[in-house]
């Protein structure tokens, strides 16, 4: 079974993606290019992420006991495009920690 913070930041990282496909891609093709089913279905993919990503980061504050303001932290930034993909360096580091 895969550890909870290295869960937490796959997941991180596919929401974290999924978030710029949605803002990049799906929007303009939706407002500019006239396909709404693009905004419909990244968004929806987008909004399992985002779900996905909330219960890993309630089980990495249960079982790997983080601090509960690292814990906020990961969901502010989840919702700054680009964010995910620099927090990464640093959950790695949390990811090696002892509790």
């Amino acid at each position: 079974m895969m550890k909870p913070v290295t869960f937490l930041r796959k997941v991180s990282m596919a929401e974290g993606i999924s978030y710029l496909l949605l803002l990049l891609v799906a929007m303009p093709l939706k407002y500019w290019g006239g396909m709404p089913m693009a905004v419909r279905v990244v968004g929806s993919l987008h909004g399992l992420l985002f779900v996905v990503l909330c219960v890993a980061l309630l089980w990495v504050l249960i079982q790997a006991r983080w601090p509960f303001l690292r814990a906020v932290l990961v969901f502010v930034l989840s919702f700054v495009p680009f964010a995910p993909l620099f927090l990464d360096r640093r959950m790695k580091v949390w990811e090696g920690e002892r509790r």
